[in-house]
C-alpha cells in the first residue's frame, strides 16, 4: 500500500504510517522537536525528510503507569483508533505544506479514560498540529532548514 497514491486518505492506519525507525525516534526525543500536552496525551512532533509517508505515528504508554500489558495494549489501541478516525485534517495540511512529519503520542494518565474524551483531545491535538504546520514550515524556510 502506497500512501503517495492517496491510499492514506482513507480511514485506515497502515503499517507504513507507524513510526519504527530508531534514528528518527532518537532524533525526536533528543531535542529540537516541538511538544505540547492535552491531558491525557503529550504530543511530540518533528518534521523529518527521511520518511516514506506524510505522517508517521508512534504511540507510547508507560509500563510504570500500567504494570499489566493488557491495559497498556488497550490504551494504545484506543489512541491509535482515535488517531485513525481524526487524522484527515492533519494529512491534508501536511500534504499542502509538502513536508513529512513524525508524531509521537505519549499517554500521561495512570487510568484508562473514556474513548470519547480521548477522541476529543486527539481531535484538538491534530487540529493544533495542522495549524502550527504552516508557521513551522515558514520558520524552517527562513532559517535555511531543509526539513519543510
Amino acid at each position: 500500500m502506497d500512501c503517495r497514491r492517496n491510499v492514506c486518505m482513507t480511514n485506515t492506519l497502515h503499517k507504513a504510517e507507524r513510526l519504527n525507525r530508531k534514528k528518527v525516534i532518537e532524533k525526536m526525543f533528543a531535542g529540537g522537536s516541538r511538544s505540547f500536552s492535552l491531558f491525557p496525551l503529550r504530543v511530540v512532533c518533528l518534521p523529518v525528510e527521511e520518511l516514506d509517508v506524510p505522517v508517521s505515528v508512534l504511540v507510547s504508554v508507560s509500563k510504570r503507569r500500567f504494570k499489566r500489558a493488557v491495559k497498556r495494549n488497550r490504551v494504545k489501541r484506543l489512541i491509535r483508533e482515535a488517531y485513525r478516525l481524526n487524522k484527515q485534517p492533519l494529512l491534508e495540511a501536511v500534504q499542502r505544506s509538502g513536508c513529512r512529519l513524525a508524531v509521537a503520542f505519549i499517554y500521561l494518565s495512570d487510568r484508562v479514560v473514556e474513548f470519547s474524551l480521548l477522541a476529543e483531545r486527539m481531535q484538538v491535538a491534530l487540529s493544533r498540529l495542522a495549524e502550527e504546520l504552516p508557521a513551522a514550515a515558514e520558520a524552517e524556510g527562513e532559517a535555511g532548514g531543509d526539513s519543510c
